[in-house]
C-alpha cells in the first residue's frame, strides 16, 4: 500500500515508523519542505515529499496530522484530484490555550473538531489516532486477542472509508471500535474519559454507551473544562505545543 502523511510531528512520525515496518510505502510531508525531513526519513523509512505529493502518492490512505490551527493554511485544492474512495484520516485535537487559540465553532459545540477539519478540507475524514500518545502508538501495539490490547475508536460519516481505516488500526496492533458518525466523534475528543487513557475494548465500549450519541451542553462544558485544566497543568510544567 501507498500511504501519504501530511505532518511530520510526533503522531506523523510514529505512524510512519509503524507503517513502514509493516512493509508499506510511506510518503511524508511537512510545511517546510522535504529537504528538512532527512532526519525523519532516516528514523522512519518514509520518503520526504511535498504536501501535494503526499496527497497524490497516498493512493491507499492519506493522513492529515498537523496542528488544528494550521488546517486552514493547507492548499484549498490539495485533495481535488484524490479519488473519493481514498480515506483521509484526521488525527487533530483542539488545544485553545497552548496552541490553537479559540475557534468559535468548537467553543460553542456547533461542530466537532474533525467536523471542523472536514469542513475546511471539503472532504469526508475519518477521525482516529487522536486519543493515544505518539510513543504508545509507535510501541504499544499488540497482536489481536492479547489481554488489555488498547482499543481506538474510529469515527466517520463515510462507512466504507471507516471500515478500511478500522482494518488498518487492527494491523497496527490495536482493537478498532466503531466510534459512530462525525457528529458523534466528540466522545473521543480531549477532556473525555476515552482520551489518552489506553483503555481496552470493553471499557471504551462502556464509555461510548454511557456518553450517548448526542452531545449535551453539559457534556460539552465538562469536556472543555477538563481540557482547560489539563492544558493549564501542561503550561505549569513548561510544556509547549508550538
Amino acid at each position: 500500500m501507498n500511504i501519504g502523511i501530511i505532518g511530520a510531528g510526533y503522531i506523523g512520525s510514529a505512524l510512519a515508523v509503524r507503517l513502514t515496518s509493516l512493509g508499506y510505502t510511506v510518503y511524508i510531508a511537512n510545511s517546510r519542505g522535504p529537504e528538512t525531513l532527512q532526519d525523519v526519513a532516516q528514523k522512519t523509512g518514509a520518503t520526504p515529499v511535498t504536501a501535494q505529493e503526499a496527497a497524490q502518492r497516498g493512493t491507499d490512505f492519506i493522513v492529515v496530522t498537523i496542528p488544528l490551527e494550521k488546517i486552514p493554511d493547507l492548499p484549498r485544492d490539495l485533495f481535488a484530484d484524490v479519488p473519493a474512495e481514498v480515506p483521509i484520516i484526521d488525527t487533530s485535537n483542539y488545544y485553545p490555550l497552548l496552541r490553537d487559540g479559540q475557534i468559535p465553532e468548537l467553543e460553542t459545540g456547533d461542530l466537532t473538531e474533525s467536523g471542523w477539519v472536514q469542513q475546511h478540507l471539503g472532504r469526508p475524514v475519518v477521525k482516529v489516532f487522536n486519543n493515544i500518545f505518539a510513543a504508545h502508538l509507535e510501541n504499544n501495539g499488540k497482536p489481536a486477542g492479547t489481554p488489555g490490547r488498547i482499543a481506538l475508536p474510529v469515527a466517520s460519516d463515510d462507512a466504507a472509508a471507516k471500515q478500511k481505516v478500522m482494518q488498518l488500526v487492527e494491523e497496527l496492533g490495536f482493537d478498532a471500535l466503531d466510534g459512530g458518525t462525525m457528529r458523534e466523534s466528540w466522545r473521543q475528543q480531549p477532556g473525555g474519559p476515552i482520551y489518552c487513557n489506553d483503555l481496552p475494548a470493553d471499557q471504551v465500549q462502556q464509555h461510548l454507551a454511557s456518553l450517548g450519541t448526542e452531545r449535551t451542553p453539559e457534556q460539552h462544558a465538562e469536556f472543555l473544562a477538563n481540557q482547560a485544566k489539563a492544558e493549564q497543568a501542561m503550561q505549569a510544567q513548561g510544556i509547549k505545543l508550538k
